[in-house]
């Protein structure tokens, strides 16, 4: 390791990292040290971001310090788990203080709002490519998962659907409006933590919309042994999207955009509306039902059926 890797993460990480759940060992050692309550199981998710592929050359550094810590929370969001540990992997093609200041201000803020402690990680040279590895807890025996969907649950879910695609299509545009709504979805989505708390052992299965519904819903009846309709009219869609969707022509388009991180989840109906006013505040809509035969299914307000598992692919993209 050279003197000015050292530098860098004393400089911009080490000395900022402190909020939330302290190891015994944390950065400066070869390893972390954890100590995991004994009341407590740990869930653990890494994602990978990698420029010009997961976010636009030249994005603005403290919003994509935001965004790629978010989207690692968002997978501990969709387990039920409470933020605790992360360690954090950047490729740099060179030392600029300037991007890493506004970075590193991007990325603790939100480690902050969640109490997550940065523990380690490492820096290098190449293209620029950052990788979260992220940790959470949660009580014993107590976890979402994609598997468990039961036939006759609801589907739900929260927010709003196709505003970050609607986004990243306005950021390839260029320019960049603070008021663009659609954009600042695509630039600094919102992890819903507490949401995945409080589905916790009332949700049958659960995930976080990051390659599109279409595909992450099919991870739910795969996982599930299920198949599903959903229908289209009850998607919640903006304005905008609505929109968009009568200027490309394609009414399943925001199916497979990406980067929404919201939480797609199902549970029977009772125990639905035995919690439907502790999750009035994350905007929950409920969309289809579980069925017995196999596949997704998409059913128009004309009666007319698609079948539809596209999602965002990083190995088969058109």
């Amino acid at each position: 390791m050279s003197l000015s890797e050292f530098s860098i993460i004393e400089e911009f990480f080490t000395s900022k990292s402190n909020a939330g759940l302290c190891p015994i060992v944390g950065i400066g050692d070869d390893c972390a040290v954890l100590d995991v309550p004994a009341d407590k199981q740990l869930a653990v998710s890494t994602d990978t971001l990698v420029e010009g592929v997961h976010f636009l050359p030249k994005s603005d550094p403290e919003l994509l310090g935001h965004k790629v810590l978010a989207v690692n929370l968002s997978d501990l969001a969709a387990m039920g788990a409470t933020p605790a540990w992360a360690s954090l992997a950047i490729t740099l093609p060179s030392i600029d203080k300037a991007w890493l200041s506004l970075f590193s201000k991007g990325f603790f803020s939100l480690a902050k709002r969640h109490s997550l402690q940065l523990i380690g990680g490492d820096t290098t040279r190449g293209p620029l490519s950052i990788t979260v590895n992220i940790m959470g807890l949660l009580p014993k025996h107590q976890r979402l998962t994609r598997a468990g969907a039961q036939l006759g649950d609801g589907i739900y879910v929260s927010g709003f659907i196709g505003n970050a695609g609607l986004g990243l299509k306005n950021a390839r545009a260029g320019g960049f409006d603070a008021r663009d709504k659609d954009l600042l979805s695509y630039l600094k989505p919102n992890p819903k933590i507490t949401l995945g708390q409080a589905l916790l052992n009332v949700a049958s299965s659960c995930i976080d919309i990051s390659d599109g519904l279409s595909a992450d819903l099919n991870h739910i009846l795969k996982a599930s042994g299920v198949g599903a309709t959903v229908w289209h009219e009850e998607l919640p869609l903006t304005h905008s999207v609505r929109q968009n969707i009568e200027e490309v022509g394609d009414v399943l388009w925001p199916y497979s955009t990406g980067d929404d991180y919201e939480l797609c989840f199902t549970m029977p109906d009772a125990a639905y509306k035995g919690i439907q006013e502790k999750l009035a505040p994350y905007q929950i809509s409920k969309i289809g039902v579980i069925e017995r035969q196999k596949g997704l299914r998409i059913k128009m307000a004309t009666g007319e059926v698609a079948t539809l598992n596209k999602g965002y692919d990083h190995f088969n993209v058109e």
